[in-house]
C-alpha cells in the first residue's frame, strides 16, 4: 500500500542532497513524519497546504517502513501512518507535482 508526504519542493531537493527526509518543521515538533492513505491526501492538502504552490506528493511503499510506521487516529478519529524515523531516499516510489488549479485546490496525481 502506498503512503503518501506532501511536502514542499524546497525542502525536498534538501533532503535529495543529504539523501533522507527527516521531517518538516511539523514532523520534527510531532516527533515523527506525517504520511496520509490515498483516502486522506486530499483533506490534508485542504487542510494544511492551502493556497500553496511548490508542493510535490512523495509516495512511499508502506510494507518497507517497517516498526518504525504506526497506524494512530488523527482528524475525526481516523487512523493516519506515521514515521518515528527519518526516511531514505532510497525508500520513495516516486515524486509527484501538485500544482494549484484555478479553483485553488491541488491537483494529485495518484
Amino acid at each position: 500500500m502506498l503512503i503518501y508526504k506532501i511536502c514542499p519542493v524546497d525542502l525536498w531537493q534538501e533532503a535529495e542532497a543529504k539523501g533522507r527526509f527527516d521531517g518538516a518543521p511539523v514532523d520534527l515538533a510531532d516527533g515523527f513524519i506525517h504520511f496520509s492513505t490515498a483516502e486522506q491526501v486530499a483533506g490534508t492538502a485542504a487542510k494544511h497546504f492551502a493556497g500553496q504552490d511548490d508542493l510535490l506528493l512523495v509516495a512511499i511503499e508502506a510494507d518497507d517502513l517497517g516498526e518504525a510506521l504506526k497506524w494512530e487516529p488523527s482528524r475525526g478519529g481516523a487512523l493516519f501512518p506515521h514515521l518515528y524515523r527519518p526516511m531514505t531516499v532510497d525508500e520513495i516510489r516516486w515524486t509527484r507535482p501538485m500544482p494549484l488549479g484555478a479553483d485553488g485546490t491541488h491537483a494529485i496525481d495518484l
